[in-house]
């Protein structure tokens, strides 16, 4: 039997044909013959290709504007494409009416027959002789990921029309999914992308079918689609039996399944351009497309300014249509339409194949780095990324902590504490308002909470290898093991890998690093628990110390340092004291303070208020600035260092170290104050305000005897210089007291307290991560700050008025002793003394300042019973002061 002679029908229908049994017969043998003799063209044209590639490669030249089966690489694996007509050569239209006007006057038989061989290559992508390519299709302007488009020629038998319009997408969708792998298969697309082109070249080659495909009782389920077309082909050419109807019975499942990659690769093609939507609605009516026409706004080229603008991302979210859909995009993409199509059986277990095969890469480059600590992203697809102009040498000069902060963070920006700008700068924008972040930045909604343990464990694990430790393997977590990320040992593994990792550098720094020891030493040094050693430098760098800040000698402050500690530590406290080291600050304590203050804000409240005052005041302090540097002395720029090595400096930072010295110069201030006051209490002793001012054996009754006019106002000066003096020791009294009870405040009820919690968290093992111990520090620090009153602006402007005044005061020892011997020894002189209305004025100016205390007071009862309770008890200790005034 002839492969092409359909059986004959009987009835009514033989009666409508228009050809006679000896002519149908005679046109099915040269269809027949035809077909054989195309068979041995092929092969000829076959065995041509292989000549003429030789020699193109050979001669190592191709004319670009000429029709090369080189240029179609897929020519000599498929022969089929003898069909294909170079895209160069125009298409003859008037042809291709020639030919569809035939099939009015062709038998319906005849039709299926002619319709089925050019489906057969229509399903590879080849145009066949009555399917040909849509009228607007151009290879020069269609999107090949769109796929191709075919037409069924018009004069076909509609109901054979509409079974072969049916078939039709499964071309339109295996085109596309090839040109998605050939393109997506390039190595700028990563890893993630060429895992998912692998999974879906093998899905095209093995198709599962439900036992549908059955040519023979040989053939099993699993069939590919290339081998289907074969089958096809083969049962096309020897089986009388096949028809239309058992061509669209074997194809219809791989169409849903090809229906189901389509709709993905749409997806992923299109996450990147927002004009997808525009561009997939051209030619979707023809009367629009005629109107446009018409208008100028359509034809080839506007479609080619739309394509130009869709490829290099001209006007359309310019961050991110420069970085391609790879990576954990691709990821999410591909889980969130699982997750949508999670009614479909069969679309949850292709789209779950397809994660579990393109996750592959991702879920190995996440193993490697919670393992070992190095990070090995070449197309930057993962959620973890790396500033590797950030080295740990930073840590000794940056006052930002960027080593730990910046070195390894997530490419979304996000931190345990919340997003800040700092990691926000760095961040892609997303593809559209609300929605995916680009890239390696977009993080799989199945890894979300898992993100920061990731991060971190990496980072511990880096930490530890760069100090030159070995890294050990958990022997918990299993070897050779193939993972995914809907595997629950997936999990498992990184919460077992963050523990390890954390609980190794926990380990490191508490014992081997010795931490604890490291931060009494600092609670010493800094928080002057034992402070005989500053009292011992103090009383030895006196002289120094009252030069000016630029022209101390800073070796000379560092031997006596040296020589202070070394006479008055003993045992634990002698412990890292060569890590102590004398610096001077660049500015003074409380105009630095307030500075800070008002440019970050720390206080909402104040942060308007200081703003203003920053702009206000930003031109006085400009031509204060080169007087204060001139006139600081070197007690008030005096402030101590402390120098640690990795990986100590990433818990003793300098952003920690910092804070330190502020604490520091606080307190340093206080003692220098209460020093100085207590050296005017000393020099109070002394005989100009210890002699009485009456003369020896002047009775009460001598004014009577010499009842002069000038007794009188002798009596009034000695009354009044009486009263000077001890309005003078009344005022040192209560800044003595005033002082004294800051100080002690301080100490007792701020700092001792606050740091007993740190070290008792420490010492119970109640600090389970390292972030959490960095976390601790830093608040540990922080609160400190706050309770000291160096937080608040309005608390800072205040007390400093009032520490700056006690000082003044102080530094006016020697000259109202100078003035008091000046009274005494006038009053013997006829003339008496003249002065005293100046003391009282220069008094007068001091108890003034000094009296603003009373809004100091205010101030902190405010704070103490709207925001800060822990001022309380400063608040008990400034009302005894107030009792004693």
């Amino acid at each position: 039997m002839d492969p092409y002679t359909p059986r004959k029908r009987t009835g009514n229908r033989k009666k409508n044909l228009t050809l006679s049994a000896k002519e149908f017969h005679k046109v099915t043998d040269t269809i027949a013959s035809v077909r054989r003799h195309r068979h041995y063209v092929e092969d000829e044209l076959v065995e041509d290709i292989d000549i003429r590639v030789t020699a193109s490669r050979n001669n190592g030249r191709r004319r670009r504007d000429e029709a090369s089966f080189e240029a179609e690489r897929s020519f000599v694996r498929a022969p089929l494409n003898s069909r294909v007509v170079s895209s160069s050569i125009h298409r003859d239209k008037g042809k291709g009416k020639a030919r569809e006007s035939s099939l009015y006057d062709v038998p319906v038989e005849m039709q299926e027959a002619l319709v089925l061989e050019d489906l057969l290559y229509v399903l590879m992508g080849i145009e066949g002789t009555y399917i040909t390519y849509h009228p607007d299709y151009t290879a020069e302007d269609e999107d090949p990921l769109n796929g191709l488009r075919f037409i069924v020629a018009s004069s076909l038998d509609p109901s054979l029309r509409d079974l072969v319009e049916r078939i039709l997408p499964l071309a339109t969708y295996y085109t596309a999914i090839s040109a998605f792998i050939e393109s997506r298969s390039h190595i700028d697309f990563g890893l993630v992308n060429h895992a998912l082109c692998a999974s879906m070249r093998d899905m095209l080659k093995v198709c599962r079918f439900h036992d549908i495909i059955r040519f023979e009782a040989s053939h099993g389920v699993g069939q590919d689609y290339q081998t289907l077309l074969s089958q096809l082909e083969h049962a096309f050419n020897s089986s009388a039996q096949f028809t239309l109807q058992k061509l669209w019975f074997y194809v219809h499942p791989t169409l849903h399944t090809l229906s189901l990659l389509y709709l993905l690769i749409t997806d992923l093609a299109t996450a990147d351009d927002p004009t997808a939507e525009l561009s997939s609605s051209d030619g979707s009516d023809a009367e629009e497309d005629a109107r446009n026409e018409a208008l100028g706004l359509g034809g080839a080229t506007l479609k080619a300014v739309l394509s130009e603008i869709k490829t290099t991302g001209l006007g359309v979210n310019g961050g991110a249509s420069g970085i391609a859909v790879k990576g954990g995009e691709v990821l999410a993409i591909l889980h969130d339409r699982m997750q949508s199509m999670s009614g479909d059986p069969a679309a949850r277990e292709l789209y779950g194949a397809l994660l579990r095969d393109a996750g592959k890469p991702y879920v190995e480059m996440v193993q490697a780095w919670i393992r070992t600590g190095k990070l090995f992203d070449p197309y930057e697809e993962l959620l973890v990324k790396e500033s590797k102009f950030i080295n740990r040498g930073t840590l000794e000069m940056d006052y930002t902590d960027e080593y730990w902060e910046r070195r390894y963070t997530l490419r979304d920006g996000s931190t345990l504490g919340g997003s800040s700008k700092q990691h926000q700068a760095g961040v892609p924008p997303a593809r559209s308002a609300g929605g995916r972040l680009p890239g390696g930045a977009c993080i799989p909604a199945v890894l979300e909470r898992w993100k920061h343990k990731i991060l971190l464990a990496g980072k511990y694990l880096n930490v530890i290898r760069e100090c030159g430790i070995e890294i050990r393997r958990d022997p918990s977590q299993e070897d050779d093991e193939e993972l995914s990320m809907e595997d629950e040992r997936f999990y498992k593994c990184i919460e077992d890998a963050y523990t390890h990792a954390n609980r190794t550098l926990l380990q490191l720094l508490l014992q081997d690093q010795q931490l604890i020891p490291r931060l009494r030493s600092l609670k010493r040094y800094f928080f002057l628990s034992q402070s005989s050693f500053l009292t011992h430098l103090l009383d030895l760098s006196h002289t120094e110390l009252r030069k000016s800040a630029k022209s101390v000698s800073l070796v000379k402050l560092q031997s006596l340092l040296d020589l202070a500690l070394n006479t008055d530590a003993q045992g634990e406290d002698a412990m890292f004291r060569e890590d102590v080291k004398v610096t001077m600050a660049g500015s003074g304590l409380y105009e630095w303070l307030l500075t800070v203050v008002n440019v970050s804000g720390l206080e909402e409240g104040d942060a308007a208020e200081g703003n203003a005052h920053a702009h206000e005041s930003q031109k006085k302090e400009r031509e204060k600035d080169r007087d204060d540097k001139k006139q600081m002395l070197a007690i008030d720029a005096l402030t101590l260092d402390y120098h640690v090595k990795f990986p100590l400096s990433l818990v003793i930072s300098r952003k920690t170290i910092l804070r330190y010295q502020l604490i520091f110069r606080f307190l340093l201030h206080l003692k220098h104050v209460e020093q100085s006051l207590s050296s005017m209490w000393i020099e109070h002793k002394t005989a100009p305000w210890r002699r009485p001012t009456r003369p020896r054996g002047a009775g009460p009754d001598a004014g009577r005897q010499t009842p002069q006019t000038p007794q009188l106002p002798q009596k009034d000066w000695h009354s009044e210089f009486e009263n000077w003096r001890k309005r003078v020791f009344l005022l040192r009294a209560r800044m003595l007291a005033f002082v004294q009870q800051i100080l002690a405040f301080t100490t007792f009820e701020v700092l001792e307290p606050n740091w007993r919690k740190l070290e008792g968290k420490l010492e119970a093992g109640k600090v389970e991560t390292v972030d959490q111990l960095l976390r601790d520090h830093v608040d540990f620090l922080d609160t400190c700050l706050k309770e000291c009153m160096l937080t608040s602006s309005k608390l800072l402007r205040a007390y400093s008025r009032l520490i700056v005044t006690c000082s003044t005061f102080a530094l006016y020892t020697a000259s109202f002793t100078k003035s008091a011997n000046h009274a005494l020894a006038a009053a013997d002189t006829p003339d008496g003394d003249h002065s005293m209305a100046k003391r009282w004025d220069i008094l007068s100016k001091f108890e003034t300042n000094f009296n603003h205390w009373y809004v100091h007071l205010d101030c902190v009862q405010f704070y103490a019973s709207s925001e800060n309770v822990s001022l309380l008890p400063l608040v008990v200790r400034l009302n005894s002061i107030k009792s004693m005034s």
